[in-house]
């Protein structure tokens, strides 16, 4: 058995558990926060059987976009930070970690 660990940006995560649950993948939800840009994100949390692992992360794949926004670059002052000219940077798609499984129960 084997656990996948999905950090999602927050705009694809419907579309990601939807189209799990369609195909028979159980998933958790849980709201995080990125710590680049300090963005909301959804990391899933979807245990499967081997065998099911790159149908898992296909999906995912399908409906986890990169886009490209516009965000305030911050400089640091001596009283705190200040926003400056807007930086464009990728955001969105997702990053996927694939770990073994031990031990699982339903209890």
């Amino acid at each position: 058995m084997k656990l996948i660990v999905a950090i999602v940006n927050h705009d694809d995560a419907n579309a990601v558990t939807q189209a799990l649950s369609k195909n028979g993948f159980s998933s958790t939800r849980l709201s995080t926060t990125g710590g680049f840009l300090l963005a909301g994100n959804v990391t899933l949390l979807i245990g499967v059987e081997e065998e099911q692992v790159q149908t898992a992360i296909d999906l995912i794949r399908a409906r986890s976009h990169s886009r490209k926004q516009m965000v305030p670059a911050l400089t640091e002052m001596s009283y705190g930070f200040m926003p400056v000219m807007p930086v464009e940077v990728t955001v969105g798609g997702a990053t996927i970690f694939v770990l073994d499984v031990e031990r699982f129960e339903r209890l």
